[in-house]
């Protein structure tokens, strides 16, 4: 009988797993408890705090102004303290010429307060519709002219006080009504103002109430009546936002701010 010889089963060969690689030696330095210390950046130079406007630099600002301008006027166009009071109501937000284009026929056909409430709010908006925020300041209009009518005899005050409880009315329309209507010495701070008293160090302040309040301590009174006039003017033709125009400016020597190009 044959003998049946069983082939021994070939042991299955294992297949080499690739070599690792080694591992990268880190180049960061261990820490060694507490970071590192940055070095120390030097020491920023505070900017000299401006000398502030001594009596003679203001009068011989504002004496400038008056030569060069001896009556300013406003540039909102009006008929009577009643169209003025719109008018400055109109403005917020808005530009003088952009005012004046709507209330030429506005105030043709209403230049009281009683004509202007028998025209209505709805009639009041389209002449206005122009104008940025046209539908509350119509309202607004109406409003006052009806205030007018019941409480002031359709009068405009002549009180900053009841100026101001008017409907779409306050500190800054007051004080411009009583000035332009009335030849009160008050200081209607805008935004104009506001930037030539802080830029140029005049009446540095952080809202329009300390500007205004700033202004009247510094002006004297002699130029009073046409300041803020001259301020706004100066603001928004020399003393611009973004380009202030050194160059031409009155009084670039007596200015305060570092960084006149002049």
């Amino acid at each position: 009988m044959a003998k049946i010889i069983r082939a021994k089963r070939a042991k299955k060969s294992s297949v080499p797993s690739l070599p690792k690689k080694p591992a990268k030696k880190s180049t960061a330095r261990k820490s060694a408890g507490t970071p590192a210390k940055a070095s120390p950046k030097p020491a920023a130079k505070k900017l000299a705090k401006p000398k502030p406007w001594t009596a003679a630099d203001v009068h011989e600002a504002f004496s400038r102004f008056r030569n060069a301008n001896p009556e300013p006027k406003g540039e909102l166009e009006h008929l009577n303290p009643y169209t003025l009071l719109v008018a400055v109501v109109l403005s917020a937000q808005a530009t003088d010429s952009g005012v004046n284009r709507a209330t030429r026929a506005l105030f043709a056909v209403a230049d009281t307060p009683q004509k202007m409430l028998a025209l209505g709010e709805d009639t009041v908006r389209d002449y206005i519709k122009t104008i940025g925020l046209y539908r509350n300041k119509a309202k607004n209009v109406i409003a006052l002219s009806a205030k007018l009518i019941a409480e002031f005899g359709g009068e405009v005050p002549r009180t900053r006080a009841e100026i101001e409880t008017l409907p779409g009315a306050g500190r800054k329309t007051a004080n411009v009504v009583l000035n332009m209507a009335f030849g009160e010495h008050t200081m209607a701070v805008d935004t104009h103002v506001f930037r030539v008293g802080n830029r140029t160090g005049l009446a540095p302040g952080n809202t329009p109430l300390e500007v205004e309040l700033g202004l009247e301590r510094v002006v004297p009174d002699e130029f009073m009546l046409h300041a803020h006039h001259w301020l706004i003017l100066h603001g928004r033709y020399t003393c611009l936002a973004r380009k202030p125009r050194c160059e031409v400016c009155l009084i670039n020597d007596l200015c305060r701010w570092p960084e006149k190009t002049v």
